[in-house]
């Protein structure tokens, strides 16, 4: 096997996108996505059983497009990468049943990824980071040089972190994460509340923009000196976040407008609850980094996406004096390309294969780099 410059196969499943990325070494050859999110619109989110047969369907020919993409064949491969966990369990086993099958075909040796890791590891790759510019959108740099303390904010559909980053193969410490519904999943729940569909993000995000962020105050959960302490004696909550409350105190506030019979103010009420989200989330990111030492923050995930989120991330990290980089757009999102990014990590620093016997985990803990 090639340890310098790997060629790594990536397969990600863990919830409606099958990805299917290609890289050598820190190159990204190909990042190739099938999303089956139009067939859970319906629904107001995602369905595990759809996802699961939408993957069964979507491999074979995503797979195919990315070797063809990328100019290799299954015999070129040094190794594949799979996401092991967390997600959808029944996401999670077409992928890893799909890796295995490869695996055993080819000879290949399988590395199980740890999804929330491999978010970090796509900023590792050549073409697949940026710092932001001072209008907000990333700016195209050198990939993410790993300090020995970095940091990374996820923010998504089902997970809002804060890690502490001492080596992306072996040493992740989480510092603070939700305690209920993750950001992702706020903007979905309100949207629905607001009668503006799935998903919720980008619709929050667009209306967001026409409205008065500073029309209705709400609610900035664990923001309380009880939960956040001091510096000396944390809270239980000091790097943490909820949500919940926040949904909670959205729906009231429209009952409340219907109830004396008003137009609901939809644009403010989602701009107003947008800023309640990212206001808290990057204070508290930006206060865990500055209490860690942490000089350097890589922000993803699918809410990375969110333009008020990449704004305030970036005006708070420079005034911090962080260091703030954010994949280009389709690498925030679910892909495979960051599961072979991680994958080609492990295998060049000497990390052993994880063989065939692992089994998808679905509640996978961030501190397990690869099963």
């Amino acid at each position: 096997m090639n340890r310098t410059q790997p060629l790594v196969l990536g397969i990600e499943s863990s919830c409606d996108e099958t990805g299917v990325g290609i890289v050598r070494g820190t190159a990204l050859l190909t990042n190739t996505v099938s999303s089956s999110m139009d067939e859970h619109v319906r629904f107001g989110g995602v369905i595990p059983e759809i996802a699961s047969r939408a993957h069964l369907d979507a491999f074979v020919p995503t797979l195919e497009e990315a070797l063809a993409e990328a100019a290799v064949s299954l015999a070129d491969i040094d190794a594949i990468a799979v996401t092991s966990g967390p997600g959808l369990a029944g996401a999670l086993m077409v992928g890893v049943c799909a890796a295995k099958a490869l695996a055993v075909a080819t000879g290949k040796p399988l590395y199980a990824i740890n999804h929330l890791v491999a978010h970090v590891g796509v900023g590792l790759l050549q073409n697949g980071a940026g710092t932001m510019a001072q209008s907000g959108e990333p700016s195209q740099q050198p990939p993410l040089a790993l300090p020995e303390n970095m940091g990374a904010l996820l923010v998504s559909g089902g997970h809002t972190e804060i890690l502490r980053i001492r080596s992306i193969t072996d040493d992740v410490e989480l510092l603070g994460s939700t305690i209920d519904d993750a950001a992702g999943e706020a903007y979905d729940k309100v949207a629905r509340l607001l009668g503006l569909g799935y998903p919720g993000g980008p619709a929050i995000d667009k209306l967001a923009r026409t409205g008065n962020a500073k029309a209705i105050r709400f609610p900035r959960g664990l923001t309380q000196p009880k939960y956040m302490g001091t510096a000396e004696e944390p809270g239980p909550h000091r790097y943490d976040w909820s949500f919940s409350g926040l949904k909670t105190a959205v729906a009231r506030c429209v009952e409340q407008f219907e109830a004396r019979g008003e137009a609901v103010p939809v644009a403010d009420i989602a701009a107003a609850f947008q800023e309640a989200v990212v206001d808290v989330i990057t204070s508290k990111a930006v206060l865990a980094c500055r209490e860690n030492g942490i000089t350097e923050v890589l922000l993803g995930g699918g809410v990375a996406a969110n333009s008020r989120l990449r704004q305030l991330t970036e005006q708070r990290c420079r005034a911090a004096g962080i260091r703030l980089t954010v994949p280009p757009l389709p690498l925030c999102t679910d892909n495979g390309a960051m599961v072979a990014a991680l994958g080609a990590q492990l295998v060049m620093a000497g990390v052993e294969p994880s063989g065939i016997g692992f089994a998808p985990d679905s509640s996978m803990p961030v501190t397990t780099v690869s099963a």
